[in-house]
């Protein structure tokens, strides 16, 4: 329909560690822009996804998790939260029916927001429907919800249909980004992300955790984009551990990392990692900053 007014607006999605909500952003975008993993609190920063068809262009916010920080990095990432807040037209409250704790500290952040709540409950490839209704309802005595939605971000069901409902909420206006623009991060963010995400995918317990991610350099030449980048770990005996045994470990970060790269930015690229430590960065206001949180 060509008579249609474009729309344009902000969408948060918020929700508590785990409940998928980069995985929604990155099957609403297509492509991957949000890196996921089984791991709680994967996502640190605000992640920016831009979705944009002939009428529409609703810019998401993905958000970490919402915790009670324990340091300043969670300190940090929960300002994130506060900012989707201010920014959002629209407010998906992500919700997963499989998960046994309560949503408390979600449901007390929501209650001070004063913006269209959508309920979205996710991986209904999984749940129990009844189960489900049940819970929903209890939801629905302490949240007013403008709509709810049932869907599955993994397999994409009930995912259009959410989107055409956002459309609705949004008022007309222009594009705020260029059409074909997926994210307003630069491509070395997504680098940082990717070494970050086969820490999750490679490393037990603290040591994901314990780390982020610089990119020192990167030069992008014509066939292959050389990049080098440092990983900052918490405790100098988390060093070791990265290293790994003859260097194993590192080895095997880099080869899966490089392999991400390649098949996000489409070329071969060569990546040169380098362990460093910053005793108790997380807990360091002006380390927590120095490295983009």
């Amino acid at each position: 329909m060509t008579d249609q007014p474009h729309k344009s607006g902000y969408v948060a999605i918020i929700g508590k560690p785990n409940a998928g909500k980069s995985t929604l952003m990155n099957r609403i975008l297509g492509t991957k822009i949000s890196i996921t993993t089984h791991k709680p609190q994967t996502t640190r920063h605000q992640v920016v996804g831009i979705f944009t068809d002939d009428n529409t262009q609703i810019i998401f916010l993905d958000t970490p998790g919402v915790i009670s920080p324990k340091y300043e990095l969670q300190r940090a990432m929960m300002n994130t939260v506060e900012r989707a807040r201010a920014d959002a037209d629209v407010i998906l409250f992500l919700f997963d029916p499989t998960d046994r704790f309560p949503t408390d500290e979600v449901i007390e952040l929501l209650k001070t927001i004063n913006k269209p709540i959508f309920l979205v409950v996710n991986k209904m490839d999984q749940a129990d429907r009844k189960r489900t209704e049940g819970k929903v309802r209890d939801l629905e005595e302490k949240l007013r919800f403008k709509e709810i939605h049932y869907v599955s971000a993994l397999q994409g069901e009930g995912v259009d249909k959410l989107l055409q409902a956002v459309r609705t909420y949004l008022v007309p206006g222009p594009p705020y980004y260029p059409k074909e623009d997926l994210s307003e991060h630069p491509v070395r963010f997504f680098v940082s992300e990717l070494i970050r995400e086969q820490l999750f995918l490679l490393f037990e317990e603290e040591i994901p955790y314990s780390c982020t991610i610089e990119v020192v350099n990167y030069e992008a030449d014509v066939d292959i984009d050389r990049i080098s980048a440092d990983i900052i770990v918490n405790r100098k005996s988390q060093k070791g551990i990265l290293i790994g045994k003859k260097g194993a470990a590192i080895k095997e970060l880099g080869i899966k990392s490089r392999e991400a790269i390649e098949d996000f930015i489409g070329k071969k690229v060569f990546l040169d990692l380098h362990v460093k430590v910053r005793e108790k960065w997380r807990e360091k206001e002006n380390w927590v900053r120095n490295f983009g949180y």
